[in-house]
C-alpha cells in the first residue's frame, strides 16, 4: 500500500448522474457499512490544531478491522492537498480499543457511513452516505504517481465537473472534523 494518499472529498448536489455513469463505465468494487472511531493521545491532543492535521482511526468495515494514522499536508491557506497514510489490518477491534484506552488515548468522535466504491481509470470513487452529514463522494487517485499532486487534484475536479452533477463543494477537513465542529466552515472550500 502506498503511504501517500491523494484524494478529494466533495459534497455533490446531484448524485444520480454519477451513480449512472459509474454503473455503466466503472467497475463495482464493494459496498460496506463502516464504523470509524477517531482517537487522540492525551499527551498531544490532535484537536489542539485547527484544522486538525493528524488522525488515528480504528475502523470496522463489515467485520474487517483496521487501524490508520493520517497526517495531512496543507497549503498556506490551510487547505489539505495530500496526506501520509499508514494502515494495517487488525484481528480484534475491541482489544485494540482497550490497548488505546490503557495508553491514555481518548475517543474524539465516531463516524458511521455506508460506502459504495467503484474503479474508473486511475480513480477509486466512493459514494458515502454519512450519518448526520449527508452524501459525499471521495475520489482517490490510484494510478502511477508521476504527476504533481495539484495536477492530479485538478484532473479529479475536471472529471467530476464533466458529469454535470450540479453544485460541487469540496470538504478539505473530513467527516470527523465536520461532525466535531458542525458550525465551522472556514476551512471548507468554496464551490468548485
Amino acid at each position: 500500500m502506498a503511504n501517500k494518499e491523494i484524494e478529494i472529498q466533495v459534497e455533490i448536489e446531484k448524485i444520480n448522474p454519477l451513480i449512472a455513469f459509474l454503473e455503466k463505465e466503472g467497475e463495482f468494487l464493494y459496498e460496506d457499512h463502516q464504523l470509524d472511531e477517531y482517537y487522540t493521545p492525551a499527551h498531544r491532543n490532535f484537536a489542539d490544531l485547527d484544522p486538525i492535521n493528524e488522525w488515528l482511526r480504528l475502523r470496522d468495515s463489515n467485520g474487517k478491522f483496521s487501524i490508520t494514522y493520517k497526517n495531512w499536508h496543507r497549503d498556506e491557506n490551510k487547505k489539505a492537498y495530500h496526506c501520509d497514510e499508514f494502515e494495517s489490518g487488525l484481528e480484534s477491534f475491541e482489544q485494540v480499543e482497550k490497548i488505546l484506552n490503557i495508553l491514555d488515548f481518548k475517543t474524539v468522535v465516531g463516524v458511521e457511513k455506508n460506502r459504495s466504491a467503484y474503479k474508473y481509470l486511475d480513480y477509486e470513487i466512493a459514494i458515502d452516505k454519512v450519518k448526520n452529514l449527508g452524501t459525499f463522494v471521495e475520489v482517490e487517485f490510484k494510478g502511477e504517481n508521476n504527476k504533481d499532486h495539484n495536477e492530479i487534484v485538478q484532473d479529479m475536479i475536471k472529471f467530476l465537473k464533466s458529469l454535470e452533477l450540479g453544485k460541487l463543494k469540496r470538504n478539505s477537513v473530513g467527516y470527523a472534523y465536520k461532525l466535531l465542529y458542525p458550525d465551522r466552515t472556514e476551512y471548507l472550500e468554496d464551490e468548485l
